[in-house]
């Protein structure tokens, strides 16, 4: 029932006193009770960017290989043969903590449209997953819940899942991480754009009907938590992804015709973003009449269906000659087409309901008068580095045996068996069996490596950092596979921006992450910015996820991570056993302290340069990227995926032999190559650094002093956390 508009209404919809003092001003009155809901969700820190629009500019978002950057649904860059790739990587992360399987679940099929909105078919899903403490039973359930609409709904809508990440961190007890990224093909001369164009021209529902679920879902993305969250139920959206399917064919069909002048996902903010998002950009005019608006419930009020998040529903302008076209493929497909409404030249949106005039606001002044805030920032306080390497309180293998058995680098099986991992055929590298997925293009030799990355650990001690090395190590895990990176996506995840040290992180990581792009030539093309990530004032570990894609002119040449025997293991870059803020230092000395590893990004470039060169020539036949738990974590992951034993050399004297296994030094690859010789004198001939570290072969890993860990030991501890977690 709607209610008196007055400032406490609009401070219910998330707007503050100020800013409810600018929408009369625009106006010239009061608003309506639905005027006043189409500001808050457009007002939103989700819709708006309100607190990180200043910070974001400074990111690099060109390259003669970006053919769309930020502003699109979804960035495009050219990857050869007249084919583009179009990805993005969006937060599902408040209605995944209400209601797990559906936040989840939606959450991959909106970042789907987004990708499916730009013409392309979708190719592959990858996420991003960060859960609370394990020992909490709320855990278990929120992890369950995530993983199973993941899986329901990417398995269901037929596009494979092909890669990701899960942390755990008793930071995420309130608020979980679910960042999900879709990458789709399309023809790089038939890229669909959403600026409106023609006066006159038909705006045009298609998709699933409206209904009352997903209500101020933006504006709930746009707040903390308190203990009120289990009743922001209704706040979240209810997805099919068998109506998903159906829309992907019925679109991607009508977009084979001329018909589509402009098109757009009803994503946050529903059938409002969409339609203001479309004339804004195209400076037209648009007008709605909400009684052509296909509904699944009776009586919704026009507040209702502008704010609606139903999912499965798109937007488009179309050409009047085609409308009877555009009918006929949706009739085909079993799914909704509808005229609501038409553009026009006033440059403003007006929305009729059952002959009432409920909305006519100026779309000018909505865009340009919307929130800004250069918002109090306090700097990051300096890291303070470890004063020396702790001592080593239980010797190698048993640290080894700790470490792959710990949350962050166990088996992640139990997950990954739940995801299609190679529906449509074309996966080439599996999760696990790369350092980033594999996915063949249909009908080319050609294939694209993808992978998302992030180590909140190290942009929480040092933002700027941890934001660098996010993009490096996104940056490291394509080329390993000998691909080519060429940009990123990127999910900004923080908490309140209000509070200075939040608002401090994120500019600093941001920094980072674009000193990173610009060294890399690894611009940003698309992306999220995810604020108000805390419970009852319990903040997340600040984490900006980067989705990396790069490409490969043939999937044959890519490399995994399996070992296999009679190979020598080879060590590229510089390793100086750094152990502050490593797993190991948290996991067996108990602490979460000192400086993230050191960062060159100069090294980064140079080194990744070179193995990419290598595994090109066909040098290599395994290669792994080092990243948590360091050098013999990864000795051991390759043992694993070869089912292959190994057995090392003796480390350099001038470093502990637990800082050299299972410190985390940054820029560092490990080889499997049948002749080490030529690629040691290449290295030095290169100025990079290299060396010898083993012979691969046996069954088992045997550490320099003798001692071999078999490999159903390995085994058994890498498996054992899911078993023993979620039963």
């Amino acid at each position: 029932m709607e209610r008196p508009v007055d400032e406490s209404l609009a401070r219910e919809f998330g707007l503050t006193a100020g800013e409810y003092a600018k929408i009369p001003a625009i106006l010239g009155r009061a608003p309506s009770f639905t005027e006043l809901g189409i500001f808050s969700v457009m007002w939103s820190e989700h819709c708006s960017y309100k607190s990180s629009r200043v910070h974001l500019r400074e990111l690099p978002t060109s390259a003669p290989w970006v053919l769309h950057g930020p502003g699109e649904n979804a960035g495009v860059v050219a990857i050869g043969e007249g084919l583009a790739a179009v990805f993005k990587m969006e937060s599902h992360n408040h209605p995944s903590f209400i209601e797990p399987y559906q936040g989840a679940a939606t959450g991959v099929g909106g970042i789907l449209r987004d990708v499916f909105t730009m013409g392309a078919r979708p190719i592959a899903n990858l996420n991003a997953l960060r859960f609370g403490d394990p020992a909490l039973p709320i855990t278990r359930r929120i992890v369950d819940g995530v993983v199973r609409g993941i899986g329901g709904y990417g398995n269901c809508v037929g596009v494979p899942t092909v890669g990701g990440e899960v942390n755990f961190h008793p930071s995420f007890n309130g608020n979980p991480l679910v960042n999900a990224m879709t990458v789709g093909i399309a023809r790089a001369d038939r890229i669909f754009l959403s600026a409106a164009a023609g006066i006159g021209n038909p705006v045009v529902y298609v998709g699933s009907k409206t209904g009352r679920d997903g209500i101020h879902g933006a504006t709930m993305a746009s707040a903390e938590f308190g203990e009120d969250s289990e009743a922001k139920r209704p706040t979240v959206q209810v997805g099919d992804p068998f109506i998903e399917k159906l829309l992907i064919e019925a679109c991607l069909e009508l977009m084979e015709t001329d018909a589509i002048i402009a098109i757009q996902d009803m994503g946050a903010a529903g059938l409002t973003s969409s339609s203001v998002e479309m004339a804004g950009k195209g400076g037209v005019g648009i007008e709605l009449d909400l009684d052509r608006v296909p509904q699944r419930e009776r009586g919704m009020s026009a507040y209702e269906m502008m704010l609606s998040e139903s999912q499965e529903r798109m937007l488009m302008v179309l050409r009047p000659e085609a409308e009877a076209m555009a009918r006929a493929i949706f009739a085909k497909w079993e799914l909704d087409c509808a005229v609501i409404g038409h553009l026009t030249a006033t440059g403003r949106i007006v929305v009729r309901h059952q002959g009432r005039l409920e909305a006519d606001i100026p779309l000018g002044p909505l865009a340009a008068e919307a929130p800004l805030y250069h918002r109090p920032m306090a700097p990051p306080p300096a890291p303070v580095p470890l004063a020396a390497a702790p001592p080593d309180p239980i010797g190698i293998g048993p640290a080894l045996l700790r470490l792959i058995a710990c949350p962050d680098l166990c088996s992640r099986a139990w997950i990954t068996d739940q995801y299609d991992a190679t529906v449509g055929g074309q996966t080439v590298k599996r999760p696990g069996a790369a350092d980033a997925a594999i996915v063949r293009i249909e009908g080319h030799r050609r294939a694209l490596a993808l992978t998302t990355d992030c180590t909140p650990r190290y942009v929480a001690a040092d933002p700027e950092a941890g934001g660098a090395q996010a993009v490096a190590e996104a940056w490291r895990n394509l080329t390993a596979t000998g691909a080519r990176p060429l940009a990123l996506t990127d999910n900004l995840n923080f908490a309140n921006p209000e509070k200075p040290a939040v608002m401090g992180a994120f500019a600093a990581a941001v920094r980072g992450m674009a000193a990173a792009c610009r060294a890399l030539d690894f611009p940003v093309v698309s992306g999220n910015v995810s604020l108000y990530n805390e419970t009852e004032g319990s903040p997340i570990l600040p984490t900006p996820a980067i989705g990396g894609l790069g490409v490969l002119e043939d999937a044959a040449q890519a490399v995994g991570i399996a070992l296999s025997a009679g190979l020598a293991l080879v060590l590229v870059g510089e390793t100086g056993g750094e152990l502050g803020q490593s797993l190991w230092l948290r996991e067996i000395a108990g602490s979460e302290a000192g400086s993230p590893p050191a960062l060159d990004l100069a090294a980064e470039r140079g080194n990744g340069d070179f193995v990419r060169k290598q595994i090109l020539a066909g040098r290599v036949a395994a290669c792994h990227d080092l990243s948590d738990g360091g050098l013999l974590v990864a000795v051991a992951e390759m043992v694993l995926a070869g089912n292959c034993g190994v057995r090392l050399d003796t480390p350099p004297d001038r470093i502990a032999p637990h800082a050299f296994w299972f410190g985390e030094d940054q820029a560092r690859y490990l080889l499997a190559v049948a002749e080490p010789a030529p690629l040691l004198a290449a290295a030095e001939a290169a100025a990079i650094p290299a060396r010898r570290l083993g012979l691969s072969g046996g069954e088992g890993l045997t550490l320099p002093d003798g001692v071999a860990i078999s490999l159903e030991d390995l085994r058994e501890a890498h498996g054992r956390f899911f078993k023993d977690f979620m039963g």
